[in-house]
């Protein structure tokens, strides 16, 4: 079906075993975060047999080494040292796809591109949301819009480098703290959000496609409530 429609798709592992990080959507049931040293190899056979398994199918772009890992439960070194061993692992079965990194969340965006620069189609994973942080309770409408044009404009810009890794904004929603805004309020933020991400030289992917929660859902946002391609 991908191949007819000329769709690409990235395999993404979202929960790995242990969980790199305490939420529901890692695989974890309790808050546990356990992913490490001792985790690894476990993690680089998922990949390798990902790897193995679609490595030949023309729609396969990429494939996402693990979804956000959390500072400081995953220690950085760990990290790099599966990054390089999952990296290894996709080598063996493609020389094609893109091999997707993502960085910790709460820790330092730059953290991985030095790291990231040394391999061959690498691409480094951001995820932007104006939520999850108390800092965006007393946001309004207008400091939500300047926090994208600015704070995140400027992480985008100083993570792409001419001879490093490619970036991705691989998810990001048109959802926020403000209470009773408009239409043109979320059209508004929406597109601020596009203009800037559009900075990241592997482009990105909106989360979701289809979600019982509207503005969650691009297809509810796309009709018949807002036009997201109207940037």
């Amino acid at each position: 079906m991908c191949r007819r429609h000329n769709i690409h798709v990235i395999i993404d592992l979202h929960a790995a075993p242990g969980s790199q990080n305490p939420n529901e959507h890692s695989g974890g049931r309790d808050g546990s975060q356990t992913w490490g040293d001792s985790q690894i190899a476990q993690t680089v056979q998922v990949i390798d047999f990902f790897a193995a398994r679609y490595a030949k199918r023309s729609s396969l772009l990429a494939v996402e080494l693990m979804n956000e890992p959390v500072a400081p439960g995953v220690s950085l070194d760990n990290l790099k040292s599966y990054y390089q061993q999952g990296y290894n692992a996709v080598r063996r079965h493609s020389l094609t796809a893109y091999v997707i990194m993502s960085n910790r969340l709460s820790a330092s965006s730059l953290e991985l591109i030095d790291f990231a620069s040394q391999f061959d189609r690498v691409v480094l994973d951001m995820h932007y949301y104006a939520l999850f942080d108390s800092k965006f309770d007393s946001f309004t409408v207008q400091d939500n819009i300047d926090y994208i044009n600015n704070f995140i404009a400027s992480e985008i810009n100083a993570i792409n480098r001419p001879h490093g890794p490619l970036t991705f904004v691989g998810e990001w929603v048109a959802e926020w703290q403000v209470k009773d805004a408009t239409k043109e309020d979320f059209q508004r933020f929406a597109n601020a959000q596009m203009a800037v991400y559009r900075k990241a030289t592997f482009g990105w992917a909106y989360w979701t496609y289809k979600n019982v929660n509207n503005h969650w859902s691009m297809q509810w946002m796309m009709d018949p409530y807002i036009s997201l391609g109207n940037a």
